[in-house]
């Protein structure tokens, strides 16, 4: 199992992932928000462990950004903000937990199994992207739009999953080459743009709303603009 914590005081950060490694648990640290949203969305993670009060993006922010990326994929809130309003807030940004400061690890720990118990259990049901009513199944390899399935090419596939593990993120077209091809950009082909507009025909038409968007001199992003 793998956890992400995201904790800017390097002292707990630490403490939690000595504690937890000591329990066969892979941990991964971040120290602010930013750092956590692309670790987030380069590594497949298991459980995160957010503080509330981090630099570059909030802790309720992130938790929404990043249940809007993995709903299935728990998410418990560790801050010294305990009253009632706080855990409502957290709650409501999409946490499955919230853990006060400051606490024993023995708690930490045991709730953490509980979660990550519940991760086991949603595994076997679905492994999914969902945005706005796409959804992308991970394991069966197929896509579908408010009910009605896509057929896809295995690149193109891979490419919508690149799409969406990058929310929000403009990607060039260097960006999508080295992630979907694993190869560098050649700036003599449009095999990018070609892909893009394949995807496009099939996610985006006939949908009032479209998912795929281009920034002009810069690339291409997913999502809401």
């Amino acid at each position: 199992m793998k956890i992400l914590v995201v904790e800017d005081e390097s002292r707990v950060a630490s403490f939690i992932k000595m504690g937890l490694e000591e329990n066969q648990y892979e941990v991964d640290v971040a120290y602010d928000g930013i750092s956590a949203d692309k670790l987030a969305r380069q590594y497949r993670y298991d459980l995160f462990i957010l503080d509330v009060i981090i630099p570059g993006m909030g802790g309720l922010e992130l938790c929404k950004k990043l249940k809007d990326l993995y709903p299935n994929v728990p998410a418990m809130m560790l801050t010294a903000l305990g009253t009632t309003d706080d855990k409502i807030l957290g709650f409501d940004a999409g946490a499955d937990d919230y853990l006060v400061k400051p606490f024993e690890f023995r708690e930490l720990l045991a709730r953490v199994k509980v979660l990550l118990k519940k991760t086991d259990q949603s595994a076997a049901v679905a492994n999914k992207l969902v945005f706005d009513q796409l959804e992308l199944d991970l394991d069966k390899k197929i896509a579908n739009r408010q009910g009605v399935s896509i057929d896809l090419t295995a690149k193109e596939f891979s490419l919508l999953e690149y799409l969406m593990r990058n929310t929000g993120r403009v990607l060039s077209r260097n960006d999508i080459a080295e992630n979907v091809w694993d190869i560098s950009f050649d700036f003599g082909t449009n095999v990018v743009d070609v892909y893009i507009n394949f995807l496009r025909k099939k996610i985006d038409k006939g949908f009032n709303k479209k998912l795929i968007h281009t920034k002009v001199g810069f690339g291409y992003i997913f999502g809401d603009i």
